[in-house]
């Protein structure tokens, strides 16, 4: 899986987030299951096959800690951000995504909807 570089240019980041592309099926069906622990500046952005609600949607099974999540559609602009608590069932977005972000809890403050997100590769 490779890496990319996620920012925010609507509101600074103390550093961009390095995340994983995961855009194969079993990328989008593992996400960040099983991991013990996630660094603040790491995270994991899922691709979805397509941009829609109810495919954009995750479950937060065997996670051993919560996630900020970050809903971005087709044109790089978010459209839900969710605190997503361990061992919870079913998180969706208000509006359809094609990219799930996963990150680090102290990041849900930096991403707001509305908010246009960068990515490139390091």
């Amino acid at each position: 899986m490779r890496n990319v570089l996620i920012d925010n240019p609507s509101q600074a980041l103390s550093q961009p987030i390095l995340a994983g592309y995961g855009s194969s099926f079993f990328s989008r069906l593992l996400g960040l299951m099983f991991r013990q622990t996630l660094d603040v500046n790491q995270g994991l952005l899922l691709v979805q096959t397509r941009e829609d609600r109810l495919d954009s949607s995750i479950h937060m099974f065997f996670m051993n800690f919560d996630l900020a999540v970050v809903w971005i559609n087709k044109e790089w602009t978010v459209v839900d951000v969710k605190l997503a608590k361990r061992w919870r069932p079913f998180y969706q977005p208000a509006k359809p995504a094609k990219y799930v972000l996963e990150i680090h809890p102290e990041h849900i403050h930096d991403f707001k909807i509305g908010q246009k997100i960068q990515i490139q590769t390091p």
